[in-house]
């Protein structure tokens, strides 16, 4: 964030819009229902939140955003009714896909439906090879596809022509005559991914092109509602992980897919000390890790919603369907499974009392005593305990078990079973030991969890920071600005003409800066996608502020060699270069206040796996004071989240209120 002393972050969920308010550096947190009308809930969060810290909401400074608008629309498929036009021949690359299959043995496997049908796909006769321009657009049959792509009622236009990537100039052409003849938005390729692989690049571009109404209309009237109450200009979080102006967004619609789950990784990397992390954020309905190195979170251009490739630079996040409304069920081998059906917020797990009857991880937890019949979920949502204990023992009666206990006990052990795999998908599967790393534990369930995963895995810290359950908020305050721009270029690297690629690295460096705030305080990093002759698939490494091609061969065998364990005496060649323009901006210093008043609430019994039932003492989290040392087995409640210190295990509360948790030796 800048030098300012009040600052909003509202990440908007499936269930609860989250808030954090930093004022003058003490941190207010609120959560409120998420609303139909996102923005309208958003504007309710900054009020309650603005209320508790006794200010106005005029007198708020900054205000950044995280959304879910564009993902919804993909995973509800109620997003524009958009047309692609597209390279005679090519009509049908968006239903054709790619020769892989995620599921090879499964006999009734159906492909995901293209978002454009092919009755608004249209083809122009047009050829462009990566050379050059072989037959340029004629005018005329471009208004013939306008008038077509008219009466189809599209609401929306994707314009995806082979090789655009390379020469632009047919698509320019296209793009040109679409906005003069229609009164709807149309989405170019080389504008939204100037990268090789026709299938990926239509997927791409057609996603730009079902989101962007949608974003452009929330975030014109998110700008309404936050100018009438005095607010400033949102800016808006994107999937790579920094912020945007809302202009900018509003222009490139399909960089704010997974914004969410980008500003988690961003703020358990703000909030921790140490440079390698494992960040781990278990929600209600899933939950999302990812690498933090070096102090900055782990991107990739290969992500996946729904069976639709995007490949918009972002956070790389691996997500697994267990999180606090998971449902526990037997299969037909009277195996114990967790996920990844969920409860949801309503009715909710069966200890919500809203008519939930399945039994859920929140349940287990509760019936394991790690969540007590005191305490107010959300600061307002008490728990039925009886209800917990009845879905477990139906549970307990399916599985085999002798009760409650063990059926709950099972289902703590099958969802962190779940979560130690998707975490060493990020760590293991990708030449990282994890050992190496901290574990940093948020959402409304995450710190429940994160001692027993740290166990399993042999990492060493475990950090909770204070805003645990509303941290991606937290993390809008603490993201830089950043802007991407790539282009393909293939090349073998030994021969590599270094003028030609420093001529496309400093067009990309205009196009990354033509967004920036500031451009005199932006930094610029430069990088390749490179990949042995041969290959299919590239790795990125970072390119100096000269081409020097020995550096970026010797940069490329090490990245292979982590990744996959060995390094080739192959030809290496280069495929993308990539520039990101980004502005720093001032990490939030947060003041804890605790030390106020008992912190310790009492004591309840709480069964842990490995040592039997135990009393645990209780802690107000938020009265704890910095320095404190907390052994456990001991629970420490907050209104958005709970942290469990196990026994043989080790907390102590630092100056900004984080808990540092270690395995007593």
């Amino acid at each position: 964030m800048t030098e300012t002393t009040t600052a909003v972050g509202v990440d908007v969920g499936g269930t609860f819009t989250d808030v954090a308010l930093l004022v003058e550096g003490q941190l207010v947190t609120a959560k409120v229902p998420t609303t139909d009308d996102q923005s309208a809930g958003v504007l309710d969060g900054i009020r309650k939140a603005c209320k508790e810290g006794g200010i106005e909401p005029g007198t708020v400074e900054e205000f950044v955003h995280a959304m879910t608008v564009s993902v919804n629309a993909l995973l509800e498929r109620d997003g524009a009714r958009t047309a692609l036009v597209t390279t005679a021949g090519f009509r049908d690359v968006l239903e054709i896909g790619r020769q892989d299959r995620p599921s090879l043995y499964d006999l009734d496997v159906e492909k995901p439906t293209p978002i454009v049908p092919r009755r608004r796909r249209f083809e122009i006769d047009e050829r462009a090879t990566a050379e050059g321009i072989e037959r340029p657009v004629d005018a005329d049959e471009v208004r013939d596809v306008a008038a077509r792509i008219d009466d189809a009622g599209a609401e929306s236009v994707a314009v995806c022509l082979l090789h655009a990537y390379a020469h632009p100039e047919n698509e320019r052409e296209i793009a040109r005559i679409l906005r003069a003849e229609l009164e709807v938005s149309v989405s170019v390729s080389h504008e939204v991914l100037a990268e090789f692989r026709e299938f990926e690049r239509t997927a791409t571009t057609a996603v730009d092109a079902y989101v962007r109404p949608a974003i452009d209309g929330y975030v014109g009237r998110l700008t309404e509602r936050a100018t009438a109450a005095g607010l400033p200009s949102p800016q808006i979080m994107q999937a790579n992980g920094g912020i945007a102006d809302a202009e900018t967004v509003r222009n490139h619609a399909v960089t704010t897919v997974l914004s969410g789950p980008a500003a988690g990784v961003v703020g358990a990397a703000a909030t921790a000390e140490c440079d390698g992390l494992v960040t781990f954020d278990m929600g209600g309905t899933s939950t999302d890790v990812s690498l933090v190195r070096d102090g900055s979170a782990e991107r990739t251009t290969d992500a996946e919603i729904d069976g639709i490739p995007i490949r918009t630079p972002m956070v790389d996040v691996n997500t697994v369907g267990a999180g606090g409304g998971s449902i526990a069920w037997v299969d037909e081998g009277g195996a114990l499974r967790v996920g990844p059906r969920s409860a949801g917020a309503n009715p909710g797990p069966a200890c919500y009392g809203r008519g939930g009857s399945e039994p859920t991880v929140t349940d287990a937890n509760v019936v394991l005593g790690y969540v007590g019949p005191e305490t107010a979920l959300g600061g307002e949502l008490t728990l039925d305990v009886d209800a917990a204990k009845a879905a477990l023992s139906e549970l307990a009666d399916r599985a085999g078990l002798p009760d409650a206990r063990e059926a709950a006990r099972g289902v703590y052990r099958v969802a962190n079973a779940t979560m130690t795999r998707a975490i060493r998908a990020v760590t293991v599967e990708r030449g990282h030991d994890p050992r190496r790393f901290g574990l940093v534990a948020f959402g409304g369930a995450g710190p429940m969890h994160a001692a027993a995963l740290a166990d399993a895995l042999d990492i060493e810290r475990v950090t909770v920071p204070k805003p645990a359950g509303v941290l991606s908020a937290f993390g809008l305050l603490a993201a830089d600005e950043s802007h991407d721009a790539a282009r393909t270029i293939k090349t073998e690297i030994v021969d590599a003409d270094a003028d030609r690629i420093e001529s496309v690295y400093e067009e990309l460096r205009e196009e990354a800066l033509a967004d920036v705030s500031n451009p005199d305080r932006a930094r610029l990093e430069r990088a390749i996608d490179c990949r042995y002759s041969g290959q299919s698939f590239e790795l990125t490494v970072p390119v100096g502020e000269t081409f020097d091609p020995e550096m970026v061969t010797d940069r490329f065998h090490e990245a292979h060699e982590t990744a996959y364990g060995y390094a080739l005496e192959e030809t290496v060649e280069g495929v993308t270069l990539r520039t990101t323009a980004t502005v720093t901006r001032e990490t939030p210093t947060v003041r804890h206040a605790g030390g106020e008043g008992d912190p310790v609430l009492g004591t309840r019994p709480a069964y842990f796996p490995e040592s039997g039932e135990r009393d645990a003492t209780v802690f107000d989290r938020g009265a704890v004071a910095a320095g404190t040392v907390v052994d456990g087995p001991a629970i420490l409640e907050q209104a958005e989240s709970t942290t469990v210190v196990p026994p043989d295990w080790r907390g102590t509360v630092t100056e900004e209120g984080a808990l540092r948790m270690e395995a007593v030796t």
